[in-house]
């Protein structure tokens, strides 16, 4: 069994071929038309994924469905985006406009951050949990909830928009216009903004702004870590900060799910347990089920980019 999965975001469409085992075994991507017509969008979709399914010597007869995640507010039980500010799209029949092109086939349409949740839950650090929970960290939060083995998304489908539950109040702004939401803070936007905060009041000459050859624009999600492995202490306040706030949502998180395990991605995750490590100390010491004799395992995502292709591709298991 072949199962096609497509991963739309705002800078690539990237479709992978999954096999019974989880794995990909062809995978093709091009860069995301926008903005462009409805129509050049869904033949851009059709394309890429006649590129993969060919490196798999495979039709679109081989599959059972197509598997799309998507950014936005994403309508499964219709197949319409009803809104992704990204993709510059509005009430966008794309379940159907891509059934159409490829002779009736079953288009199965999920948010991109619930498929890459699913993906985990299927394949990676998710797997073998009843209830669980995938927060990503990147330009914003992500979030991804599992509840009793499928995808939580709400009465409208605008469900588990995580990142925007608010940790400061009439803190920094957000896109989505309110002021202080959890991804102001936890996102690596929101380490970058922290980290170039504290360079304002630091040495020229501290690790900080060595690390950038003293150009702010330079600052990124590593720059803060790196300068803490320096020794320099401006970088140890920038992530004790960013950790604090990260750590806040997060047993926030807990506290709302008790998921039996939460899994965090993105590419700040690369730094392991120099991050995961204190964040697991703040939640055992804040939770407010501390004394429980079940409590939430904290780990790293596992699937990396692949979250969102193999998530997507196995979509149509939840329906079973």
């Amino acid at each position: 069994m072949y199962y096609l999965g497509v991963d739309v975001g705002g800078t690539n469409i990237a479709v992978g071929i999954v096999d019974e085992n989880n794995a990909i075994i062809a995978k093709a991507s091009r860069k995301t038309p926008v903005p462009c017509s409805e129509e050049v969008f869904c033949d851009t979709i059709v394309d890429i994924c006649k590129d993969a399914l060919g490196q798999a010597n495979l039709t679109f007869d081989d599959v059972p469905w197509i598997g799309i995640g998507c950014p936005g507010t994403v309508n499964r039980a219709t197949g319409i985006i009803e809104f992704a500010n990204n993709l510059y799209f509005k009430n966008f029949k794309l379940r159907d406009m891509v059934s159409e092109r490829t002779g009736g086939k079953l288009v199965i349409l999920e948010n991109d951050a619930n498929a890459a949740a699913y993906g985990e839950y299927q394949a990676g650090a998710l797997a073998g949990a009843d209830n669980a929970l995938a927060i990503t960290l990147g330009t914003g939060v992500g979030g991804g909830i599992i509840i009793n083995h499928k995808i939580y998304s709400g009465s409208n489908f605008a469900g588990g928009e995580l990142g925007h539950t608010v940790i400061v109040v009439d803190g920094r702004l957000c896109t989505c216009g309110r002021r202080g939401c959890w991804e102001t803070y936890a996102s690596a936007t929101g380490l970058i903004k922290t980290t170039k905060e504290h360079m304002a009041d630091a040495p020229k000459d501290s690790p900080v702004w060595t690390l950038v050859d003293g150009d702010i624009t330079k600052v990124n999600g590593r720059t803060a870590f790196d300068a803490m492995r320096a020794g320099d202490p401006v970088g140890q306040a920038i992530v004790d900060e960013y950790i604090k706030y990260l750590s806040v949502g997060l047993v926030d998180m807990v506290n709302i799910f008790q998921p039996d395990i939460l899994c965090i991605g993105g590419g700040i995750c690369n730094e392991g347990e120099t991050l995961l490590a204190p964040v697991r100390k703040y939640i055992e010491e804040q939770q407010y089920a501390m004394n429980s004799t079940k409590k939430t395992k904290i780990c790293k995502a596992q699937l990396g980019n692949d979250a969102g292709i193999i998530g997507a591709a196995l979509l149509g298991k939840q329906e079973d």
